[in-house]
């Protein structure tokens, strides 16, 4: 069975400092952060296409927005140390808030969030 996929990409700007083994946290830094959503469906909508591509980014935005120019270690689901802010984890956080959001019959593939230039973290659920 064919299936399409549609990908949107965007990007925000934030702090972070991963809390390291020992306990303690690396300096806290900055980067403007990459991110890519794949999505896919076997069947397209009414429209000829997988999702509206502008619903999809309105999704992302939304995830994203309490996060841009922030510490994301002061932020939800990452404040109170609940979840150390890797790339990793940034990524998975993105894919499940946004895969509960999705239309009927679509499912997210992977989510894909830049650290540093050549440095990509991928999750797919």
């Amino acid at each position: 069975m064919p299936t399409y996929q549609i990908i949107t990409e965007t990007s925000f700007t934030g702090s972070h400092a991963l809390r390291l083994p020992d306990g303690s946290y690396e300096p806290t830094h900055s980067h403007d952060w990459p991110v890519a959503v794949t999505v896919q469906s076997s069947q397209l909508d009414e429209m000829a296409c997988v999702m509206d591509f502008h619903v999809l980014e309105k999704i992302v935005d939304g995830v994203l927005d309490p996060w841009h120019e922030q510490h994301l270690n002061d932020v939800v689901p990452f404040a109170n140390e609940a979840i150390n802010p890797s790339a990793e984890r940034v990524a998975e956080q993105i894919a499940l808030a946004v895969a509960g959001q999705l239309p009927d019959g679509v499912t997210l593939i992977e989510t894909c969030v830049g650290e540093a230039e050549g440095c990509t973290a991928v999750f797919r659920p």
